[in-house]
Order: structure tokens, then sequence, then C-alpha cells
């Protein structure tokens, strides 16, 4: 009887577990998304708070001289001593757009 009591308590936690979701997927989506806020929470702190620079290059006009895809690049995959993953998906993309943008 103990058997059976812990299996269906620990099959129960295992699925309300797989129904729960992630705080990340269930975030804010592309329309409510503002890169100038996803930048400032993962990038300005080397990046500079106005894209100036400070432990790593000025990224004011990064546009000027990447496509967007090579700005999605550099963010999913790292640069440098910068590491990938900083964004991911959507928000990545976002801020790879409006980096695009700075010419």
């Amino acid at each position: 009887m103990k058997k059976l009591v812990l299996s269906l308590v620990m099959g129960s936690a295992v699925f309300l577990a797989a129904c729960g979701g992630d705080s990340e997927s269930s975030g804010p989506s592309t329309e409510e998304m503002n890169p100038e806020e996803l930048y400032m929470g993962k990038c300005s702190s080397c990046h500079g708070g106005n894209l100036e620079g400070s432990s790593a290059p000025d990224i004011s006009s990064v546009g000027a001289s990447k496509s967007y895809d090579e700005i999605l690049d550099v963010i999913l995959e790292g640069q440098g001593m910068m590491p990938g993953g900083m964004l991911e998906g959507e928000r990545a993309e976002e801020v790879a757009k409006w980096l695009s943008e700075k010419k």
C-alpha cells in the first residue's frame, strides 16, 4: 500500500512539474518586448548605457558595419570575451533588429 501511495505522489509531482512552464517562456510576447529594456538588462553593463562601450566595444553604430544576421550570430554565439546566449530566441532577434538600425 505504501508503494502505491508513494508511486501516486511521485507520478503526480512529475506530471505537475511537466505542466508548469518556466518563467522564460511565459514572458512578454514579441509585441510587448522592448529591445532597449532587454539591452539594458543584459548588455549595458559591458557595452554601456548609451552603447558607447566600457569593458566591451562601442556598438552605437554597429548596424553600419554588421548586418542583422551577423549581429544576431554574435548575440547567440558570442565573440571574443563576450559569451553567447546572453539573450535567446525572440529576445535576441528583437535586440539584433534594434542594433542593426544603429548606423
